[in-house]
């Protein structure tokens, strides 16, 4: 599912920042491919699951994940519904979800193209070069912030390539967006992914 550090930033990057953001805005329904690799201290290697993402417009956000088992995710007024194939669907509050809520706000803030959302839920990091770019989102409020430290999401001219989520317990998972969602790699490293998203 990208300075305007509130306490820092120039005029002039603040301005440049909420102009890509006000630039990759979409209308609904819009739709991507994803691959995650999501690396967890407690396993030797990453899981990886591939499908798409798509905001339905609003609040409302779905996950589908087509490999290697197909689940769906959705969020919508506050509730998220999992469906697992051949299981009942699970149903639970955002608030028991962090991760969740804090894809939602970046994701829909950014295929909305809403720079003021996204000021209102993180303070962001603004790094350009060229045409590729990097948005570092760290959660405002306190309390998801001791669960998700940031995010950084890259991209090229006026498309994300890559959502990187770090959470404060040291796990990560690298979503590949696009059409770099075909490039992750067999084996993938946190190293790897790292240079694939800022490879123009």
């Amino acid at each position: 599912m990208l300075s305007l550090c509130a306490n820092a930033s120039a005029p002039e990057d603040t301005a440049a920042a909420r102009e890509l953001v006000a630039s990759l805005g979409r209308p609904a329904p819009a739709r991507t491919a994803f691959t995650e690799a999501r690396f967890m201290k407690m396993l030797a290697q990453p899981l990886v699951v591939s499908g798409e993402l798509a905001w339905l417009g609003g609040d409302r956000l779905e996950r589908r994940v087509d490999h290697p088992s197909r689940e769906i995710s959705t969020i919508a007024d506050g509730e998220v519904t999992q469906q697992r194939e051949g299981r009942e669907a699970r149903h639970f509050s955002l608030r028991r979800a962090p991760q969740l809520q804090l894809l939602l706000d970046s994701f829909v803030a950014l295929l909305g193209g809403d720079a003021a959302r996204l000021e209102q839920s993180f303070l962001i990091r603004h790094d350009a070069r060229g045409e590729d770019w990097t948005l570092s989102l760290t959660p405002r409020d306190a309390a998801l912030a001791r669960t998700i430290g940031h995010i950084d999401i890259d991209g090229h001219g006026r498309e994300p390539r890559c959502l990187r989520m770090q959470e404060a317990d040291g796990d990560l998972s690298v979503d590949l967006l696009g059409t770099l969602a075909a490039k992750m790699p067999v084996a993938p490293t946190r190293e790897a992914l790292a240079a694939l998203c800022q490879d123009s």
